[in-house]
């Protein structure tokens, strides 16, 4: 099909005079042979000119209003400032001036004002000014296909695109990315494949990107190879946004080799691309590349920019590499970043999730107007590192900072109270989200309020605000639930949470162990079997628990039964040390309730070598006396282990830390932050 030029024609009689502008746009007007044209007219006109410089809109248009018959070089430029303000009511009163004098408008008039309808959302009056217009051009037809298709209303969008007498590349760009962006990448993909092989469309780059944003939402590799090839043979393959759009498309559609071999052939890479290419390997799981990216980042001479230090603070959050984080925050305070952009909240988001809440405040008071973000993430970082008090307090200063929280602030502060067995306060909290801060409430703040009330044994106020809820309960919800019936032995709700959790969840091996250390801890043999057998059946398999920690930035490793530390044999003698030393403190192991309560973790035969266990022996070898020690763990730990480092903290007077997967455990002197709640 042959791309044609928008007409700009006036539509004129004999008997009607043509006024030209400056703008292109041609505006004709029945002649008035008695009219004149007055001094005081000039100057209204003159003023109207020296208002719309100035952008100053509204009183342009009040001038107007004292013209009868206005010059068109007025029209153009109030319409011109419309266009730069949006002003949807502003383009009304200029459109209703027009009628009103008897104005017949050029083509590229009519044009002007459906793109300011358009872009002001008022599409019915974009739409009666296209179906009014005498003629129309392809300009006007482009301007209300993609009018349509970034509103979402992509079915009248198709109608008129169908109808189109001419296409060229931004009617097939403007239908084509409208489908991408309102979830239809399927028929975007159609559309594609009509335009490259029944059109023969000589795409530019615009069409291409969204034709290629249409094959990355499908992970079509096979279209977007298609599309690569016809980039390379129209040539147009040496343009960096179409490159960045290429590896964009391998990345999404699972070929990241393919991505980087493109990212690698890119010439004058900008951030952009840079970040875009290390947040595929994050996404992709390859870690150790986009760190490695990252460096190479830093080297290249492009500045990273806050999507780039959120992006890798995020990641060193996700897996704890605090040491990690500390460098990269280093690097931001070196060059100056921005400290009020979203980079200063992931920076507290990562101090918090590694465990390090004293500097993740001191990086929430530097910042000069925290935001929500920054408030929530410090919030949720006190609740989960077992300071409920600092949580609440914060909360209450975000309140008299007039900062309105969100439902995610609420999740932390509803967790605050749970940690800290503060029910008649949570439950104060969860009526306001409501009623005083106009929230709705969402599944995760359910979620919070049953695991409050369950852990407090309050189970019917649990199951009553469940049956009320106006959603169905979640996996947490439940989970909750039955967390609070292992606490109290409440053996009929635990087995009918159990149910629940197995409907939804049944390869979960955590909630087939809960239930059947509930049945042990009550003696209910028989039932302990079934479950154990019912696991078999459904082959479902414990995770094996797993310790590390971070000594000097290299991160050491610990599983039960692994034998591969060098200094395996000093971790084991340390261990029989320590147990001699905390029994005469008092310690007795919890062998009995371990057998039965190891929901997260393999069953393991013998206490003393549970894997946090030898990650906390290990760091006391290496590290100097009264050094703090962090360990991270990926289930939740035991009641043994968890008596265990209490006792441990006292005899070798150290500040232990332990983040399993339910929370933070800070132990120290034989007590530990939690206070048993947990």
């Amino acid at each position: 099909m042959r791309s044609i030029r928008p007409h700009f024609r006036a539509l004129i009689t004999p008997h009607q005079r043509t006024i030209s502008t400056s703008s292109s746009a041609t505006l004709s007007r029945t002649p008035n042979p008695e009219k004149t044209f007055f001094k005081s007219q000039n100057k209204h006109e003159e003023a109207i000119i020296n208002l719309c410089q100035k952008s100053r809109l509204t009183e342009a248009i009040q001038v107007l209003d004292r013209i009868e018959h206005p010059s068109s070089l007025i029209y153009s430029n109030l319409l011109q400032l419309c266009v730069q303000q949006r002003a949807l009511e502003g383009t009304k009163r200029v459109h209703s001036h027009i009628k009103r004098s008897n104005f017949l408008l050029g083509v590229s008039s009519y044009n002007r004002i459906i793109d300011i309808y358009c872009k002001t959302g008022s599409l019915v009056d974009a739409r009666k000014v296209f179906d009014e217009m005498p003629e129309r051009d392809l300009c006007s037809w482009n301007t209300m296909v993609s009018g349509y298709a970034k509103a979402g209303r992509l079915k009248d969008a198709r109608n008129l695109f169908d109808e189109m007498p001419e296409r060229d590349n931004f009617s097939w760009t403007a239908i084509i990315s409208g489908y991408v962006r309102h979830g239809f990448p399927n028929e975007a993909l159609r559309l594609c494949r009509a335009m490259l092989k029944d059109y023969n469309v000589w795409c530019n780059k615009f069409t291409v990107c969204s034709a290629l944003a249409a094959s990355a939402a499908t992970q079509c590799l096979t279209i977007g190879k298609e599309i690569h090839g016809h980039i390379v043979r129209t040539g147009i393959d040496s343009d960096a946004v179409v490159w960045s759009a290429l590896s964009d498309m391998y990345g999404k559609c699972g070929s990241l080799d393919e991505a980087r071999h493109i990212f690698d052939k890119t010439s004058d890479k900008d951030v952009v691309t840079w970040t875009a290419m290390i947040d595929r390997y994050f996404k992709s799981g390859r870690r150790d590349e986009g760190f490695l990216l990252f460096s190479e980042l830093l080297k290249s001479g492009n500045k990273p920019n806050e999507f780039t230090f959120a992006g890798i603070l995020n990641v060193c959050a996700l897996y704890n590499l605090e040491s990690l984080g500390r460098q990269v925050h280093g690097y931001m305070a070196r060059i100056g970043f921005n400290q009020s952009s979203f980079a200063a909240s992931a920076l507290i988001h990562m101090y918090c999730r590694c465990g390090n809440t004293e500097i993740a405040d001191r990086v929430f008071k530097w910042v000069p107007n925290p935001d929500l973000a920054s408030w929530t993430s410090l919030i949720n970082g006190y609740a989960q590192n077992g300071q409920p008090a600092e949580s609440l307090k914060l909360f209450e200063a975000l309140l008299e900072s007039g900062t309105k929280p969100d439902h995610i602030t609420f999740v932390g502060v509803l967790s605050a109270c749970t940690h800290s067995g503060l029910v008649d306060k949570g439950l104060e909290y969860f009526n306001s989200i409501k009623e005083k801060h106009g929230l709705v409430y969402t599944i995760d703040h359910y979620a919070c309020v049953v695991d409050l009330l369950s852990r407090s044994g309050r189970f019917n106020e649990a199951e009553d605000i469940i049956k009320k809820m106006p959603m169905k309960p979640d996996k947490f919800l439940w989970a909750s639930l039955l967390a609070g019936c292992r606490i109290h032995g409440n053996l009929d709700l635990a087995k009918r949470a159990a149910e629940a959790l197995f409907k939804i969840e049944p390869e979960n091996a955590a909630t087939y162990v809960t239930l059947s250390n509930i049945y042990a801890a009550a003696g209910k043999w028989a039932d302990v079997a079934k479950i154990r057998n019912l696991m078999d059946v459904n082959q479902v398999v414990k995770k094996p628990g797993r310790s590390w920690t971070e000594i000097k930035r290299k991160v050491y490793t610990f599983l039960m039964g692994d034998t591969s530390n060098p200094r395996l044999n000093e971790i084991h003698e340390l261990l029989e040390e320590l147990q001699i030393k905390i029994r005469e403190e008092g310690y007795v192991p919890k062998t009995d309730y371990v057998l039965h309560d190891v929901e997260d973790e393999q069953k393991e035969q013998n206490l003393s070598y549970h894997s946090e266990k030898l990650a906390i022996a290990f760091a006391i070898l290496v590290t100097p006396p009264g050094t703090s020690i962090k360990v991270f763990k990926n289930l939740r730990t035991c009641v043994d282990c968890h008596t265990f480092i209490k006792y441990v903290s006292k005899v070798v007077s150290r500040k232990i830390i332990v983040r399993d997967s339910s929370r933070f455990h800070c132990f120290e002197d034989g007590s530990c932050s939690c206070k048993d709640y947990w």
